[in-house]
């Protein structure tokens, strides 16, 4: 509610502004950093507050159905309505456009009841009694990162994952769709637009199926060996080729991010959850602007062909090394979410 608050203000002010004449770059730098802040706050947020509504086995179905909807929303309907408002008024009507969508999600989160949780749920730390600190919730969680193998070997895979692929999607792809196929942005805008059905695709179809048996093994696969088509789009010279590509890369990243949010909200400890979500947000976005700003010196390098090969081959060699240095297969076989016959669901 205050995140979606301070969007509203943040949106608000901006088109204000921008009505009045009086918008200068710096007061989007700053409003930019201010929505940019409300981001971190929102998603471990929404990851600590869906358990609260939804039973465990629809959670699964949940972040399936909102890893299809968001990238909708925020990658296709929002830029639509955007540039229609613009180009039939003004930027500042679009601003406060986008404040008063905000304001209906605020009045959504108004109404939202969370169902009761049984007062064990607390666990350890926030029983009755049991003073809190920001210091000491930060120190549980890290304790509970470094000593829960599962997730510190995903964050750990995650955080170089985003190092090897991010840059080369952001910053090198726009190049390798110009020069190797010849096409101008409208070729690259298809390319990216396969990429984000992709992930509507791969979101959806999870959210039809059940938690794979072998949920720690095929989310980790799936990142890993998903990376592989990245491989070709520095050799090839077909613009369809590209398209495929980063589709099959948008499917399986898709499918990882769905388990990954479920398997957050259904192992990790619920007074835990909501700082947990936030090292895992912080973690493994750390290398983000580090992989943006090394992909153009890189790139130019090595050249746009082996560029491409490493961010789709090595990850699939730092999946193995997760896989076994971790015994991942063994911690989901101890750990069964979706039990079969004779088999308990067991303490994380």
């Amino acid at each position: 509610i205050v995140v979606e608050s301070v969007r509203l203000g943040t949106a608000a002010l901006a088109g204000l502004l921008a009505a009045l004449g009086a918008l200068q770059v710096w007061h989007l730098a700053v409003l930019a950093l201010v929505i940019g802040a409300a981001e971190a706050f929102f998603f471990p947020a929404y990851t600590a507050l869906l358990p609260t509504i939804l039973p465990a086995d629809e959670l699964l179905a949940a972040n399936g159905v909102e890893g299809t909807v968001r990238p909708a929303a925020q990658s296709a309907i929002g830029p639509a309505i955007a540039g229609v408002l613009i180009g039939a008024y003004a930027p500042g009507v679009a601003l406060i456009g986008a404040g008063l969508l905000y304001g209906l999600a605020l009045v959504t989160l108004l109404f939202m009841r969370p169902l009761p949780q049984p007062v064990a749920a607390a666990g350890n730390g926030a029983e009755a009694g049991t003073k809190s600190s920001v210091l000491s919730d930060l120190r549980e969680g890290f304790r509970y990162m470094f000593s829960t193998g599962w997730f510190f070997a995903t964050l750990a895979f995650a955080t170089f994952l985003v190092l090897l692929i991010l840059g080369p999607i952001e910053v090198l792809l726009p190049f390798a769709v110009r020069d190797q196929t010849g096409s101008d942005a409208s070729g690259y805008a298809v390319v990216v637009g396969a990429y984000g059905i992709g992930s509507m695709v791969g979101s959806m179809l999870m959210s039809s199926l059940r938690m794979p048996r072998r949920y720690l093994t095929v989310m980790i696969l799936a990142w890993g060996v998903g990376s592989l088509p990245m491989a070709v789009i520095g050799f090839t010279d077909q613009l369809w080729v590209m398209v495929v590509a980063m589709f099959a890369v948008g499917v399986a990243g898709a499918v990882a991010m769905v388990i990954w949010g479920t398997l957050l909200q259904r192992r990790v400890p619920p007074h835990l959850l909501g700082r947990v979500s936030s090292l895992d947000f912080f973690v493994s976005l750390a290398l983000m602007p580090v992989s943006m700003a090394a992909a153009g010196p890189v790139g130019e390098a090595l050249g746009l062909p082996l560029t491409f090969v490493i961010a789709g081959v090595v990850p699939v060699a730092l999946a193995v090394v997760a896989l076994v240095g971790w015994r991942l297969p063994a911690d989901e076989i101890a750990h069964p979410l979706d039990p079969g016959p004779g088999e308990e669901v067991t303490a994380p």
